[in-house]
């Protein structure tokens, strides 16, 4: 089937090579470049917004993969006036699922049916497949469905619900994800600092075979300690994509306690404050009451 594709960044891009050998895809980026490289790959390039419009036969299918926030919001205010009833518009990126529910009702009183897609499965989406919550119109779902079967692993795929029910599944995914990071994270960091002489990457690799925690992200760990055993080259930075917040923002407002999740979140915050002022204050107090020493800066 025809499919646009907005926005060819690592996943964009990625997700367009493995549409192309069954689908006729035509992409925009804003960089010409970007968009040139794909067309020497077999898709069709256009040169605005209105150029894809104009190149897709009705009804149309667009699929954003364009930074959340105001690019999302400004590619769909661009679109919006150019786009027919029956029409279908697809955000593929980590949108707030309140924004997604807002714009789905924006756009059906035109007649463009909205669809929100959480996407899994990062730069080894290429070659493994992109796990894709699908929410909103439901007819729109199983129209696109061919898009989703090429995109998506054997049972890869699902519909989650009405608008904003994608982008809500896949919030709770990314942080579900913070806390099995944590959890690795601080269980490797207890080993590398025991008094014994273990050798991370190849526990990383033994776990994986047939232990309880065995995972993709402890393949990945395993990885990483096969080409940096000590982790040199990397500084303790970790930055975050905005759903954990969102996800202990509904935590909050539903009274569902989620400790773990919401422990793996502030430790990213925790990440970025090396010498933190409040690790300063708790060295003053313990000094003050009672005759610590301290370490001055």
């Amino acid at each position: 089937m025809e499919v646009g594709m907005v926005g060819l960044g690592r996943m964009g891009g990625n997700m367009v090579q493995r549409l192309l050998p069954t689908h006729q895809v035509v992409v925009y980026d804003q960089d010409p470049k970007v968009v040139e490289s794909y067309r020497a790959r077999g898709a069709q390039s256009a040169i605005s917004l209105a150029d894809v419009v104009a190149k897709l036969t009705p009804p149309r299918t667009i699929w954003l993969m364009v930074p959340a926030g105001d690019p999302v919001e400004q590619t769909i205010a661009s679109l919006r006036p150019l786009l027919t009833p029956r029409d279908v518009l697809i955000d593929g990126g980590n949108s707030n699922f309140h924004d997604s529910i807002r714009r789905a009702t924006l756009l059906v009183v035109g007649g463009i049916a909205f669809l929100d897609v959480g996407v899994s499965g990062g730069i080894w989406g290429l070659t493994e497949g992109y796990c894709l919550m699908v929410g909103g119109d439901k007819g729109a779902y199983a129209r696109v469905e061919p898009l989703f079967q090429t995109l998506a692993p054997a049972q890869g795929y699902g519909y989650m619900g009405a608008s904003g029910a994608g982008h809500f599944v896949k919030m709770v995914h990314n942080a579900i994800e913070y806390g099995l990071m944590q959890a690795y994270a601080e269980g490797f960091d207890l080993m590398h600092e025991s008094e014994f002489a273990l050798d991370l990457h190849q526990i990383a690799r033994l776990w994986l075979q047939g232990s309880v925690v065995r995972s993709w992200l402890l393949e990945l760990t395993a990885r990483v300690f096969a080409s940096d055993p000590g982790l040199e080259a990397i500084q303790g930075y970790v930055d975050d994509s905005g759903e954990g917040r969102w996800t202990v923002h509904e935590a909050v407002d539903h009274a569902v306690p989620m400790p773990a999740l919401t422990g793996a979140l502030f430790a990213r915050f925790r990440s970025r404050r090396p010498d933190a002022f409040a690790d300063r204050v708790l060295a003053a107090l313990r000094h003050e009451f009672g005759g610590h020493a301290i370490k001055p800066r």
